[in-house]
């Protein structure tokens, strides 16, 4: 067992976090509202810190789960920041979707305190990280992969290092550029059974079992087809994370013209108030449109 800081309480940190005490780890736990860690500690046991660094103190592995490149330095960084609070041969470990350029950048800056790095972004959404079945795509080094993985274990579904620092976070854009594509074929397809006069239920049933069916058939196609959309993985974190895919692609040379499609089309969801709504909203503007 370990002792362990969690930074960052939100829909996905929370439970993250609850597992990591229920697994046997001293976990200790910082979150900008602080309320929300309060409320954690009440639920769930361990001690909070009111600043990252005050949460951090001696532990071995810090987890961080925020919000974007700022929040994630904002954390990091500053007499107040994680780093400042970690010993010489702690860890940390970011669960949080950022460029790989701040991922490199803020490695460097544990690197020169003697704290290892590893980048680790999650997939599968809310639900995911409440069952303890989320997919993390690592980059690091081998030796402080090798500390990490049995930890993360607790939340986990599968953990894979995928390469060097930032290899995480790459990885991470691979799987929200297919992503968009796939949500958005899903919406033109019981959009278009929809005016066709067919039950979509009874398609989906049919064309899931077959080279159609993925992940987000299978657990999006009923809140679509009953136009409900206040749960999952907002549109606005959609649109930051494929920001983050198509600047990259741009400065590697990578063409996603599909990706850039589909951040408009999310553009026009935001527009009709549907920020907060999940990704699978992509259909409402489809409706709005016919």
């Amino acid at each position: 067992m370990a002792r362990i800081a969690f930074l960052g309480l939100g829909v996905m940190g929370y439970p993250m976090a609850g597992h990591l005490k229920a697994a046997g780890h001293e976990v200790s736990v910082y979150n900008r509202t602080t309320q929300k860690a309060k409320d954690w500690v009440a639920e769930h046991g361990g001690t909070m810190g009111e600043t990252p660094a005050e949460a951090t103190k001696d532990a071995e592995i810090v987890f961080s789960c925020v919000g974007n490149d700022d929040d994630l330095r904002g954390v990091c960084t500053g007499d107040d920041g994680a780093f400042a609070g970690m010993s010489t041969g702690a860890l940390f470990v970011d669960h949080t979707t950022v460029s790989a350029a701040v991922t490199r950048e803020l490695a460097e800056a544990a690197s020169q305190k003697g704290i290892g790095y590893v980048d680790a972004p999650i997939s599968g959404g809310q639900a995911g990280a409440e069952n303890g079945a989320l997919s993390v795509m690592c980059g690091g080094a081998q030796v402080d992969f090798d500390r990490a993985a049995p930890v993360i274990d607790a939340y986990a579904k599968i953990c894979r290092l995928i390469g060097d620092v930032g290899a995480g976070q790459t990885t991470k854009m691979c799987n929200q550029i297919a992503i968009a594509g796939l949500v958005q074929g899903l919406s033109e397809a019981l959009h278009f059974a929809e005016k066709s006069g067919l039950d979509g239920r009874a398609v989906v049933e049919v064309i899931s079992q077959g080279a159609a069916g993925s992940w987000q058939m299978n657990n999006r196609y009923e809140t679509m087809l009953d136009d409900h959309f206040e749960h999952g993985f907002a549109v606005d974190w959609m649109r930051k994370d494929l920001g983050i895919c198509l600047q990259t692609g741009n400065e590697i040379g990578a063409a996603l013209p599909v990706t850039a499609l589909v951040d408009q089309f999310y553009k026009d969801v935001q527009n009709m108030g549907g920020g907060r709504w999940d990704t699978s909203a992509l259909i409402a503007r489809l409706r709005k449109l016919a």
